[in-house]
């Protein structure tokens, strides 16, 4: 059974399995350290989970079988993180819920939805305010740099409009020259160029991109500051969200905003 927000279980879940990395780093700042059983390969925080708990493959490589043995009474997926397919296989054995967070909006709701769902919702509303207050204390900049924020090499891959990295961009002052395009777009140096991108962000994941990448980057496009970021920060839709407004404070200061 897929699971969607009006739907509610009926319990409070005693064997929870995430497949999501951010999502099971909010199971942790829920305290739900007994109850959450199994996580994947990519689930590297807390670190004290990753090294104690099962792990049940990747993201997009589930073990099904393994999960099925586990008899969870909860498994937490993202439509974008986890492959449809082996989400439906599950569903058909053991209730799935499944996220989609594009922006700030949706992520309050999804923190709220299972806050319910693992009866957590004191702790959930507590966090949400939380992080509303960090990203208040954002201070706007006097003008926003014409920014790509590069997530993959070979191709080149950038993000669109339509994204939850979008939305953290614009609300950390960087404009996404690449709002306008569809979700992941894959770009040329010449589109950067016919776009007068002023500053390129090197995310950290899903492509591990390091200061050799800088440098080649700085090459090819004299006069473009080129910056090396923690992916983290700006796609983990849960409780690292009450980091991510003073990690954009430091970055603005670096890109020589602030």
């Amino acid at each position: 059974m897929i699971l969607s927000s009006s739907d509610e279980l009926g319990y409070v879940p005693k064997r929870i399995i995430s497949l999501v990395p951010s999502q099971t780093e909010l199971l942790h700042n829920f305290k739900l350290d007994t109850e959450t059983i199994a996580i994947t390969r990519f689930c590297v925080h807390p670190s004290d989970w990753f090294s104690s708990k099962q792990k049940i493959g990747g993201t997009k490589a589930l073990h099904i079988e393994k999960i099925l043995a586990l008899e969870p009474d909860l498994i937490i997926a993202n439509k974008e993180e986890n492959i449809q397919e082996q989400v439906e296989a599950l569903a058909a054995h053991c209730p799935v819920w499944v996220t989609e967070v594009k922006n700030m909006e949706d992520a309050r709701q999804m923190i709220a939805d299972i806050g319910k769902l693992t009866g957590r919702s004191s702790q959930a509303s507590s966090l949400v305010q939380s992080i509303d207050l960090t990203f208040n204390e954002l201070k706007p900049l006097q003008s926003s740099p014409n920014t790509a924020y590069l997530i993959w090499k070979d191709p080149l891959m950038t993000v669109g409009g339509d994204t939850f990295i979008h939305n953290l961009m614009e609300k950390a002052g960087f404009h996404n020259i690449f709002f306008d395009t569809e979700r992941y777009p894959e770009i040329t140096l010449e589109d950067l160029l016919s776009k007068n991108c002023n500053l390129i962000l090197l995310s950290s994941e899903p492509y591990p991109f390091g200061e050799k990448h800088v440098a080649a980057f700085q090459d090819s496009l004299p006069g473009v500051k080129v910056l090396l970021v923690n992916g983290e920060m700006f796609s983990w839709y849960g409780s690292r969200l009450l980091e991510a407004p003073a990690y954009f404070q430091k970055l603005q200061v670096e890109a020589g905003l602030a």
